[in-house]
């Protein structure tokens, strides 16, 4: 899995491209992209899938903020993201990842 941000000079915005990598997808048909910038609606960003098995997603996210995500795999799975910039608690009882924008 990985994050990678460009700012852009244009807007005040960060593009962040989210990939999931074809080991931590396995054998994978669907993977949505679930955060804050979504309102957590799984139906929002679906991921998509690459010729290597990796699936990939790009957002212009506002600068300055932070989001919680996570992927859903297979409408099912909840992976977090091994690289995000920080992980914070959800009332699950789990662990979200978040990026900073």
């Amino acid at each position: 899995m990985s994050l990678k941000k460009q700012i852009l000079k244009s807007k005040p915005v960060c593009k962040v491209t989210f990939r999931v990598s074809k080991e931590m997808a396995g054998d994978a048909a669907t993977v949505a992209l679930v955060g804050d910038f979504n309102a957590w609606d799984e139906a929002a960003c679906p991921m998509g899938k690459l010729k290597t098995g990796e699936f990939t997603c790009q957002l212009e996210l506002e600068q300055g903020q932070a989001y919680g995500f996570r992927y859903l795999v297979n409408g099912t799975n909840w992976l977090n993201d091994s690289e995000a910039d920080r992980f914070v608690a959800n009332s699950f009882g789990g662990e979200n990842s978040v990026v900073e924008a």
